[in-house]
């Protein structure tokens, strides 16, 4: 007997029924992903939505956000389908990505981390999610990891305990024996890797917030969609491999700051009142010094210098404050 997990919301049931590949009224997509210093990982990217892309309709916009070289060039001469787009400077994953936006003509915008691969036809059975339904303004497949595809990475997330900023990504780590697939409906927060969003949507919330520059901006994004009346899905039943964090090294001091620095913004920006002071007091008495007590054992004061980077940066700046590197990172 399948199981569906934790439950993810009470919001009401929904039943979707369609054929993933036989749809009226097809809307167009725009498959929107950003390359940072990685055209070779971004050409795979593009071959595998070309290989396994049914829907007739669809644009494919690349970002080339800051890389050292022009790498917009180099991949339209391997893979001219696309339409691409050259910054000069590192906007972060949701300047990039609003890039993208500004190009697209697509009624559903697809975000797909250039570390990912298509396995099937992701894009029908998403956009198909967004047709039937229109209170849904965005939706997340499953995600399951590239070299460990047996193994799940994303199956929804559950809600924000905004007095600690912490939550739970459903299915993590877990075999894939189905166990969500019949399971499709309202979740907290999509996931960042691979996210489809209707455009009336993103009209009604506004784009990507970029003062994170990187991680929880699609958190962030998700409270904002959902503020605006519309309902955050999980479609398990399409499936798409992550690469996982190429970008950024694992224990990096770049992942070190913004990770902190952009908990702590969550919650300043999203949080009530009173959970936002009961999270600044676990910040301060748990968080802190566990975090300090890690890096001293680990030897790690690069990530120590980070961390109290992350913290002075939330004392002394407003919380929709900007923080981009003055340099590529």
């Amino acid at each position: 007997m399948q199981r569906c997990g934790p439950p993810r919301f009470n919001f009401r049931v929904i039943s979707l029924f369609y054929s993933p590949y036989s749809r009226s009224n097809l809307k167009k997509v725009s498959v929107i992903t950003v390359n940072y210093n990685q055209p070779d990982t971004t050409l795979e990217f593009l071959r595998s939505v070309a290989r396994f892309t049914r829907f007739p309709d669809v644009e494919i916009i690349v970002v080339d956000n800051g890389s050292l070289t022009d790498q917009a060039l180099w991949l339209s001469q391997r893979y001219p389908e696309a339409k691409y787009i050259r910054s000069e400077r590192n906007l972060g994953f949701a300047g990039g990505n609003n890039l993208g936006i500004e190009e697209s003509t697509g009624d559903y915008l697809f975000f797909v981390n250039n570390d990912t691969e298509f396995v099937d036809d992701v894009i029908s059975p998403l956009a198909a999610v967004l047709d039937n339904d229109a209170s849904v303004g965005i939706v997340s497949p499953k995600i399951v990891y590239y070299d460990r595809p047996e193994i799940i990475q994303y199956a929804g997330f559950t809600p924000m305990n905004y007095n600690t900023a912490r939550n739970k990504c459903i299915g993590q780590f877990e075999v894939d024996r189905g166990q969500y697939d019949t399971c499709p409906g309202p979740t907290a927060y999509a996931h960042g890797a691979a996210m489809m969003v209707r455009k009336a949507a993103i009209l009604a919330a506004g784009p990507m917030p970029e003062n994170y520059f990187l991680y929880y901006e699609e958190l962030d994004w998700c409270e904002m969609i959902r503020r605006t009346g519309y309902f955050v899905w999980l479609e398990p039943r399409a499936v798409i491999r992550h690469k996982e964090s190429r970008s950024v090294g694992a224990a990096s001091p770049l992942k070190e700051y913004y990770m902190i620095r952009n908990r702590v913004v969550f919650i300043r920006r999203n949080a009530p009142a009173i959970s936002a002071l009961v999270f600044y007091l676990y910040f301060a008495f748990v968080v802190s010094p566990r975090n300090i007590a890690k890096y001293v054992a680990t030897q790690r004061r690069d990530l120590a210098s980070s961390f109290f980077r992350a913290v002075w940066w939330n004392l002394t700046h407003k919380k929709d404050s900007f923080d981009r590197p003055n340099r590529h990172t």
